[in-house]
């Protein structure tokens, strides 16, 4: 995954600060910021959407596990927390089927 991170991202480094920056502006319950992958062209993108089952065009996002903040203004910090808890071999399983024919 980190690999993956790293080629679409430039670094692991500049996907979490694109991650994080992204979450910590969401600022309304309930909007969430995702890593999805295009259908068409198979990169890795963040994006945010206004709940998890709604993402803008063609894309499809399965996030499996999900969890979302009630308080928008302490949306920086819920982020930190979720990236520390981050389960990175579930991550990389997860990424491996997608990558399945």
């Amino acid at each position: 995954m980190k690999d993956a991170l790293a080629r679409h991202f430039g670094s692991v480094g500049r996907w979490r600060a694109e991650f994080m920056t992204m979450g910590a502006r969401r600022k309304a319950a309930g909007r969430c910021v995702l890593l999805t992958r295009s259908p068409s062209d198979r990169l890795l993108v963040v994006h945010w959407a206004m709940d998890h089952a709604t993402v803008p065009g063609d894309w499809s996002a399965n996030p499996g596990e999900h969890s979302y903040h009630m308080d928008g203004t302490k949306a920086a910090a819920y982020v930190d927390a979720f990236m520390v808890a981050i389960n990175w071999a579930i991550v990389q399983g997860a990424y491996d089927n997608l990558r399945r024919p």
